[in-house]
């Protein structure tokens, strides 16, 4: 990304998304946007608007981030190797955006098994009754 693109990002985002998106960062842990956040719809990138996440597939992980059994679009979605703070992890990044998202476990339900633990800080979530509206029309159908 080009130094004018993200001056133009680091306008455009709160200092928490583009901590979060642009190095890598995490907001805490129960004290952020969408940890306990109910509501259906879904959830995309705030760098590049991309759909992530749907709320039909969050759940309550208990860990105080948004947790997601899968992407909506799993090609929307990149995973790496992290090993940062001494850990050995799965970051994930949106494919579009190259945004730091959060990190992928092999801890959630069945059948998958996976928890796709994600900063709300890198997630803007458009409501079921506002999708068409949005420009997400085609993704009504998560929900029927």
């Amino acid at each position: 990304m080009s130094k004018e693109a993200k001056e133009q990002l680091k306008k455009r985002l709160t200092p928490m998304q583009y901590t979060v998106t642009q190095e890598n960062g995490t907001e805490p842990p129960f004290r952020n946007e969408y940890y306990n956040h109910e509501e259906e719809g879904i959830y995309v990138d705030i760098v590049s608007g991309k759909p992530l996440f749907s709320s039909t597939d969050k759940y309550d992980a208990g860990c105080g981030w948004p947790s997601f059994t899968k992407p909506i679009v799993e090609k929307e979605v990149i995973e790496k190797e992290d090993f940062s703070h001494g850990m050995t992890r799965t970051e994930v990044r949106s494919k579009e955006g190259d945004a730091h998202l959060g990190h992928v476990f092999n801890d959630g339900p069945e059948p998958k098994g996976l928890r796709y633990c994600i900063n709300s800080a890198a997630l803007r979530f458009i409501p079921k009754k506002e999708l068409e509206k949005e420009g997400y029309g085609p993704y009504q159908k998560l929900f029927e």
